[in-house]
């Protein structure tokens, strides 16, 4: 997934800064990341409102592994691939990962 090809999906939403961060990219809009690529995953931010969402698609949440070994899940949740073909829909979607970054 390239940085054009998420320009476009974020268009309908509104304006959406594309990043390098991290290994990854981020997404941000008005100042907040609320979506991004992370170990070539396609992610957008979770709260306790919208998680449940995500598990009912099977969605899974990012997670790393320390140096210490230890795993540490992030607020960030891959995203169903239907919605990469639903631009209505993933405006929705992508609104509500704003609104749980806010």
């Amino acid at each position: 997934m390239d940085r054009e090809f998420l320009e476009e999906l974020f268009a309908p939403f509104g304006e959406v800064v594309i990043r390098n961060m991290f290994g990854g990219t981020g997404s941000f809009h008005r100042g907040l990341n609320f979506a991004g690529i992370m170990d070539g995953q396609f992610m957008l931010k979770v709260d306790d409102e919208t998680v449940g969402d995500f598990v009912a698609e099977g969605m899974t949440p990012w997670e790393y592994t320390r140096k210490d070994g230890k795993v540490v899940t992030m607020g960030y949740w891959s995203v169903p691939e239907r919605l990469l073909d639903d631009p209505e829909e993933f405006k929705l979607w992508a609104q509500k990962a704003f609104d749980a970054a806010s």
